[in-house]
């Protein structure tokens, strides 16, 4: 008993002796160090000074570079903003949650807090100035001030503070119209997979001129801090959500989508908390997923065991991985599936959903003007073969050379001479994907009808409902060789679990024509999914007439918008289907979420027979935040 006494009082007086060394200290300083992130939107590391283009004009960022750190390896967990930060405020990948699709808002797991809440349990002032989207509720005990008017400045007198200002002025939506340029068109390097127009140079112009803004807002928060005599008690991160924001980069897993720029900054008096000497730069790896225990370790506080990323610096830090990863699913109102592994050269992409283009048309992206003049160019038959590619269906796999060939153009998969690295990189996808039980390989609408009203990760963890390794193994199986096995093709369309059957319908795209057969019965699944896939193949297959009922049935008012989006999806990889199809497909829209109306909408527009306000025809968003 007194050995237990004893030790139970050692413990309280640690406790005690560290609550008062991370304390104010008597001058007004904190003895833990402040934490500022200001944060910019949608832009790749290139725009960036410290990363070398000679037109980028951030003198704000490059005076944190000088005397801080720059991450040259630096990478999103996706393309685009909610499924990001959904990562980002977790430290978990978001396919892991079920929150990989665009504003899809599951639920989350009773166990899991937002990472500023353990700041919150250790004492530091928490404020968020202003954007969320986090693809889920904000919950509750994260923020101490959250909103436009958040600041650090309305903390208790010494208290440590954890804020984020988030800057929009790079956001995509700063190219949907023209504004005077400030950068001069001529002297753009224009990627080789756009056309070289005039329409395509003024959007890369405005985009340079829109990350100095930015730069120059982040710079006005940068004097605040010094103003207040705070710049050498906080350590300052400055990065981006992801990369962009031209055509195919933001919402695609190249490394124009996903490369943006990581530079921290540590003052004197914690530069042993720094990973590397001021003005240095780091090739090591880093993943957007590490900056939540990042900073949890640079504030003392022992992370919780679920994140799933490691600290960059600080007490905890932890080692360079060897990979690291990035996501791609539901893009707006385009379903897609793409799973990506980089070793900081070699960037692999599985491509889940080979039969699907990389240039599918989300009306958001096609209101700037280089996305819309490529598409010109696309329908007059103006393209070369690399440009025209990302308008066909894609590989199922892909590997590129990030150092010779940076915007990703060539495709090495099939290179007897690079065998080694795409068998090297596919076994890590599929380690990351297994580790995290990757919840992707449900369709969403599977996903939300068999996680019903709890998280999906509670249904991912069931390895008897939700057998991942099999199904992965399955999918390969169909999808890497020349045409699927008939054999293994059969035994999926014929499989209890309708993840599987989803997946065989799929494959049956590339089966010889008389597997309408097999394909029959699924168009009567107990799995709505399943039918329209079903449906969909038999459509490819010349089996119409028996497809479109389903159709007609999947579009109706009491199906799920998940559903209906699905529907909606395949028809549009149907060009054929009849005019008798308008009605159901114009009416699916009736319950009014906008990704639906823009799938409908490109499908029959309203002059021909749809029926939606104009203003969602346009892509109005009634979300809270933008991309």
């Amino acid at each position: 008993m007194k050995t237990q006494f004893g030790h139970a009082l050692l413990l309280l007086l640690a406790a005690t002796f560290a609550t008062r060394l991370l304390a104010a200290s008597p001058t007004g300083t904190s003895a833990r160090p402040n934490i500022l992130w200001v944060v910019a939107e949608d832009y790749t590391a290139n725009y960036a000074g410290p990363y070398g283009d000679p037109l980028a004009r951030t003198p704000n960022i490059d005076r944190l570079a000088r005397d801080g750190i720059v991450f040259e390896k630096a990478y999103s967990t996706s393309a685009v903003c909610a499924p990001t930060r959904a990562s980002i405020i977790t430290g978990m990948f978001a396919p892991s949650l079920g929150t990989q699709h665009m504003r899809s808002n599951v639920p989350l797991p009773a166990w899991l807090r937002y990472f500023p809440a353990y700041l919150r349990d250790a004492g530091y002032f928490t404020s968020n100035n202003a954007k969320t989207d986090y693809n889920a509720e904000v919950l509750p005990g994260t923020w101490d001030e959250n909103g436009a008017q958040a600041h650090y400045k309305n903390r208790r007198p010494g208290q440590p503070f954890f804020a984020v200002f988030n800057f929009n002025s790079s956001h995509e939506s700063s190219l949907h119209k023209r504004l005077p340029l400030v950068t001069d068109p001529a002297k753009v390097r224009v990627p080789v997979y756009l056309p070289d127009t005039p329409e395509v140079r003024a959007d890369l112009a405005q985009y340079y001129d829109r990350v100095a803004e930015t730069d120059r807002q982040i710079g006005e928060r940068l004097a605040e801090l010094e103003a207040a005599g705070l710049a050498e008690d906080t350590i300052i991160f400055h990065y981006s959500d992801h990369g962009g924001v031209l055509p195919r980069s933001k919402r695609f897993l190249y490394e124009n989508g996903t490369h943006p720029s990581l530079v921290v900054h540590f003052p004197r008096k914690f530069q042993p908390l720094a990973p590397a000497a001021p003005g240095s730069r780091s090739s090591e790896l880093v993943n957007w997923v590490d900056l939540a225990p990042t900073v949890l370790s640079l504030a003392g506080i022992k992370a919780p065991d679920y994140f799933q990323g490691r600290a960059l610096a600080g007490s905890a830090r932890a080692t360079s991985p060897e990979f690291t990863y990035n996501f791609r699913d539901r893009m707006d109102e385009r379903y897609d599936f793409c799973r990506a592994v980089t070793d900081g050269r070699w960037r692999y992409i599985r491509n889940y959903r080979p039969e699907l283009p990389t240039m599918q048309h989300v009306q958001y992206l096609w209101n700037m003007s280089a996305m819309r003049e490529w598409d010109r160019l696309r329908a007059e038959g103006k393209l070369n073969a690399v440009q025209q590619s990302f308008f066909e269906p894609k590989p199922a796999e892909q590997l590129f050379d990030c150092t010779a060939d940076p915007d990703n153009v060539r495709n090495l998969a099939s290179d007897p001479a690079h065998r080694a690295t795409l068998e090297r990189m596919r076994t890590a996808n599929r380690a990351h994907l297994l580790r995290i039980r990757d919840t992707g390989f449900m369709p969403e609408a599977i996903l939300r009808d068999l996680s019903a009203e709890k998280s999906p990760t509670e249904f991912s963890h069931n390895d008897q409902a939700y057998p991942l390794a099999r199904i992965m193994d399955t999918i390969d199986r169909l999808q890497l060789g020349a045409t699927p096995n008939p054999t293994e093709l059969s035994a999926a369309l014929r499989d209890p679990l309708p993840v599987v059957r989803y997946w065989g319908a799929l494959a049956a795209l590339r089966a010889p024509r008389g597997i309408t057969l097999e394909l029959g019965p699924l168009l009567a699944d107990a799995t709505p999914s399943v039918r329209v896939a079903a449906a969909f193949a038999s459509a490819r297959h010349g089996a119409g007439e028996a497809a479109w009922p389903v159709f007609i049935a999947a579009l109706g008012a009491g199906s799920r918008m998940e559903l209906r989006l699905e529907a909606l999806n395949f028809l549009t990889l149907l060009p054929d289907r009849p005019a008798t199809l308008n009605p159901a497909i114009a009416g699916s829209t009736k319950g009014g979420e906008n990704y639906v109306a823009n799938a409908a909408n490109f499908l029959v527009p309203p002059a021909a027979g749809g029926d939606l306000p104009a203003a969602k025809a346009k892509g109005k968003r009634k979300n809270k935040g933008e991309e």
